[in-house]
């Protein structure tokens, strides 16, 4: 992948990821209301927001020309897998109940997701205290 396809890479998908986050939220606020309790929704809730504001961060990174692109790749792919695993899981969980199945199994995967997020976080903090 190019410099050029990598930053579209990234933009792309974080404008993705923005899109599924308000359609997602939408159907939390709305869809769920007489499907799942309360605490259900406020789960949903917290997945969708922290689905967006990575999207919107992948969207800065893709733009973010003073990082090399492995760093951008690398800062990317933890945000993807954390928001895939942190707030997938989630979304699994919360609606679980409507489909009649117990994913409860699953539940170990959120904090892994969440472990992601972290080190993707960790990464974009080094590499911009290490920019000269």
């Amino acid at each position: 992948m190019n410099k050029i396809s990598a930053n579209k890479t990234i933009l792309i998908t974080g404008a993705i990821m923005g899109l599924l986050a308000v359609l997602l939220g939408a159907f939390g606020a709305h869809g769920l209301k007489k499907l799942v309790d309360p605490e259900s929704i406020n789960s949903f809730t917290t997945g969708v927001r922290y689905q967006m504001y990575h999207a919107i961060v992948c969207i800065i990174l893709g733009n973010m020309s003073v990082l090399q692109e492995v760093t951008r790749k690398r800062i990317f792919y933890f945000f993807m897998g954390g928001i895939t695993l942190f707030s997938g899981s989630i979304y699994l969980l919360v609606i679980d109940e409507i489909l009649g199945i117990s994913l409860s199994s699953i539940g170990f995967i959120t904090p892994l997701g969440g472990l992601l997020l972290i080190l993707g976080w960790i990464f974009f903090v080094i590499s911009l205290v290490k920019i000269k």
